[in-house]
């Protein structure tokens, strides 16, 4: 499917999210700006894409985009505000990051809160129609993953390397075994209630 650009006629951005659902590590956001005439082939909602592809596009993006800004909110905050309300802030702040502010924001998904006083609109899997949003879906995952990469070699025994902090039945295992680090989310169900942990 060809993904399209929103709007024309004004500075839009569109923003995502990555690692909502995982039980470690950061939720991160991106917001970019692509200018008019973008175009790209491969570009997709990043979970169509492998993780060849995303690295690949991740420059391209970089490069091509007007303005783009990426934004991580840790696993401190997230067992505060909730992963909801996290998300959105990791949006924000990502959207406070762009080099010009835009006039108008398209965001993936149903919920959204109004970032200073500028019309926004949630899109339903916006990721796969439009052009901005799927940007937004690459660089925030891909800058969540080489984050997990990073943190991945402080705690090997997790395989973050691979499962990017999702609950994976490895994961779980290993959760199990070794109890849990600084960068679990102790709010979250990380284990099922057969494996109760003591936190």
């Amino acid at each position: 499917m060809l993904l399209a650009n929103h709007s024309s006629l004004i500075l839009e951005c569109g923003t995502d999210e990555a690692g909502r659902g995982c039980l470690a590590g950061p939720v991160t956001a991106a917001a970019v700006i692509l200018p008019k005439n973008f175009s790209n082939t491969i570009l997709n909602d990043s979970k169509q894409l492998s993780e060849k592809k995303r690295m690949l596009l991740k420059p391209i993006i970089e490069e091509q985009a007007l303005y783009f800004g990426v934004a991580h909110i840790f696993q401190e905050e997230i067992d505060e505000i909730n992963i909801l309300n996290a998300s959105i802030l990791a949006m924000h702040h990502s959207i406070d990051k762009l080099n010009k502010t835009p006039e108008f924001i398209i965001v993936d998904g149903n919920k959204f809160k109004p970032y200073k006083n500028i019309p926004h609109e949630t899109i339903i899997k916006g990721d796969g129609k439009y052009l901005s949003i799927a940007a937004a879906s690459v660089l925030a995952k891909t800058y969540r993953d080489l984050y997990m990469d990073k943190i991945h070699q402080e705690f090997p025994m997790y395989n973050w390397k691979q499962n990017k902090g999702y609950p994976t039945k490895e994961h779980r295992a290993a959760i199990k075994k070794y109890g849990i680090t600084k960068y679990h989310r102790k709010s979250f169900r990380l284990l099922p209630d057969q494996f109760r942990l003591d936190l």
